[in-house]
């Protein structure tokens, strides 16, 4: 999926020595703490994107000039943007890969400009509350859990591509109905992906590192699936909430 580059085993105290080879105890704390900084700020830019986009008339406007085919557009390159931002992101320096995520948080953001057109603003504040504590949970569920939950992946990944056909079939057909068992769906969904991701940064990604250029790359890239992670349950959570009366009047 990646490829930082293997590199000798360091065995000085300290951080980083001279040749910028990193001491493994306490690089694991620090990529974890990279890494949910890093995804914290994604999520305030996301946010506050989002609030202009929706109070200031910015996506009205867009869209007015636009139509479906600019939305549709905005949807594609955000996928594509997220998709070519994981696959390069080992080689670019960690500062343009953290300017690109956090310029597609910001893209993130304009696109969820949408949910204040269709939830009041108190069902969303709830579910972005509920969304950080279930989210801190899993989060230390992860961290703390001896069983190994990277077996799970593969049912995961499965498990993704089969919501998400479901997703776009329930939009084409407007079955609404079903909406709520499949945002339930969903949120166990990316509750055991959160789960998963957790681990795998610190089973998986944290190993595969041994400079400081790669521990600042790897977390960008752990930002960036903790992010998606954390949008994905607050949207499902939202949709629950508004499906039993939470949407705006």
């Amino acid at each position: 999926m990646f490829g930082p580059n293997g590199q000798g085993q360091n065995t000085n105290p300290g951080f980083y020595n001279g040749n910028g080879y990193v001491v493994k105890e306490k690089a694991m704390r620090s990529l974890l703490a990279r890494s949910y900084g890093e995804m914290c700020i994604a999520l305030l830019l996301t946010a506050a994107m989002a609030f202009f986009s929706a109070y200031t008339g910015l996506l009205d406007d867009f869209l007015g000039a636009t139509g479906s085919i600019g939305w549709i557009i905005v949807c594609i390159a955000q996928v594509a943007f997220a998709v070519v931002l994981s696959a390069r992101l080992w080689k670019m320096k960690p500062s343009t890969a953290r300017i690109l995520f956090y310029a597609y948080a910001l893209l993130m953001g304009f696109t969820l400009a949408s949910i204040f057109f269709i939830f009041n603003i108190g069902t969303i504040f709830v579910a972005f509350l509920f969304s950080a504590a279930f989210f801190f949970c899993l989060s230390m569920l992860a961290m703390s859990t001896k069983k190994n939950l990277l077996k799970l992946g593969p049912i995961l990944w499965v498990g993704l591509v089969v919501f998400v056909i479901g997703e776009v079939i329930l939009w084409f057909i407007h079955a609404s109905g079903a909406t709520m068992f499949i945002s339930a769906i969903g949120l166990l969904l990316f509750a055991g992906l959160t789960l998963y991701d957790v681990q795998w940064i610190k089973k998986v990604l944290e190993p595969r590192c041994h400079t400081e250029v790669e521990y600042k790359q790897a977390s960008i890239f752990a930002a960036l699936n903790l992010y998606l992670d954390f949008v994905n349950i607050f949207l499902t959570l939202l949709q629950l909430f508004g499906g039993r009366g939470g949407g705006r009047r």
